[in-house]
């Protein structure tokens, strides 16, 4: 009886901590923020990039996402910084950039899954983990600050009206700056952590510098320009923003380079240079190259780039002959003349060519019909003549070079 009772107590008790409750909300992912988010000034424009999210908060893949907004607010730089809430509700949206989303946000690998457990996302819109650009033109519109309004509780709920914007003109000494930060917005229309704040002094950029000037050789290609502000830097239209403040400390003029041949243009300085000459050793026979400078100052932290000069533009053309061949030796044999010759160095030789003449002759003619690779050669020749040889180096592009030592000998 007792070990029955016992049972079916247990039983119960069992039973009873089994007992289900009601069931627990999903949880919901979102994405973590846009990576690696930077700006750059050139003139009026502003531009940004980031890495588009490819996790979720939880370390799970890929991220539900279905776009990533990007926001700026203006403010004195000297001011408090807004906080996240009021940089969404104050600040204006200048970019909505779709992503491809996973067909089912809840079917996730986690962060220790092979890559191959991962759904791919899908349907229009950038890669997760790509690297996305967006471009903002300043304008006086944004050199209107905005002010938290001072009702608390009207702030916390807050709609983003026009009439909740109070415009605040700064002093004439205080510097302005443009603040931007981006987040990832899942497929249900909820935003995610922000990223990381840029924020870009709004002054007027530096003047240009002139276009540049190319030279090349052999080796390498040499950009030259004049300075900033020169006589001969081209003329800009009147700056969309004001006079430098007395607050913003404006450092030396400096100037950033870019090989802008390609669609997408490629820094080759990988901070502003004081000089107004660079070398560029990436040099490519037939390809076209183009540059442009960039006058560059620092301010607040920030680096403000000048609009650019037109770019400069050249076909890279060899007309570069190698030098000559050195320390030709001929020595008889029966029958023959052995040349032998120290080897050319140029990464784009094509090979030597070999000259001839009877004795005392000044006229030397070509006897190898094609460039030979080798630093040697072996001439059948009668027996009794005396001969004179020089070599000549040609490069990829049929330069030729000037004509070695000449040397005489005859066969045995």
């Amino acid at each position: 009886m007792f070990s029955a009772v016992s049972a079916f107590s247990a039983f119960v008790f069992v039973t009873a901590c089994g007992k289900k409750g009601p069931p627990l909300p999903p949880l919901v992912k979102l994405p973590v923020p846009p990576a690696d988010l930077a700006a750059e000034r050139r003139g009026n424009t502003v531009d940004l990039q980031f890495t588009v999210p490819s996790t979720n908060t939880d370390g799970t893949r890929p991220a539900n996402v279905a776009r990533v907004d990007v926001y700026a607010v203006t403010q004195p730089a000297t001011l408090t910084p807004l906080t996240d809430d009021q940089v969404l509700k104050l600040g204006t949206k200048v970019a909505s950039l779709p992503v491809k989303s996973p067909r089912d946000p809840d079917l996730t690998a986690e962060p220790d899954d092979p890559d191959e457990e991962v759904e791919p996302p899908e349907g229009p819109g950038l890669d997760q983990g790509a690297v996305a650009r967006v471009a903002e033109p300043l304008t006086r519109a944004m050199l209107t600050p905005v002010e938290v309004p001072k009702d608390a509780k009207r702030a916390k709920g807050m709609a983003p009206a026009d009439d909740s914007l109070r415009p605040l003109l700064p002093p004439p000494d205080v510097t302005l700056s443009r603040t931007y930060v981006g987040l990832g917005v899942s497929t249900r229309g909820r935003h995610g952590p922000l990223s990381t704040r840029i924020a870009v002094p709004l002054v007027p950029p530096p003047p240009p510098p002139s276009a540049a000037t190319i030279a090349y050789d052999e080796s390498a290609i040499t950009l030259t320009w004049t300075p900033a502000g020169g006589p001969s830097s081209p003329k800009t239209e009147p700056d969309v923003l004001p006079a430098t403040p007395i607050g913003a400390a404006r450092s030396t003029m400096a100037y950033n380079v870019y090989d802008v041949s390609a669609p997408q243009s490629e820094k080759l300085t990988k901070a502003p240079i004081a000089e107004t000459r660079l070398v560029d050793p990436r040099l490519v026979w037939g390809e076209k190259r183009c540059y442009v400078v960039h006058a560059a100052e620092m301010v607040g932290g920030a680096t403000i780039e000048s609009d650019a000069p037109p770019a400069v533009c050249e076909t890279l053309t060899d007309t570069f002959p190698p030098p000559a061949p050195k320390s030709l030796n001929a020595v008889g044999s029966e029958g023959a003349i052995n040349l032998i010759w120290e080897p050319n160095a140029e990464k784009d030789l094509a090979g030597y060519i070999v000259l001839r003449a009877i004795a005392p002759s000044d006229t030397l003619d070509p006897i190898t019909p094609a460039p030979i690779p080798d630093p040697s050669f072996k001439d059948a020749v009668q027996v009794g003549l005396r001969f004179v040889y020089a070599v000549q180096a040609v490069d990829k592009a049929g330069n030729l070079s000037p004509m070695s030592n000449r040397v005489e000998e005859s066969a045995r």
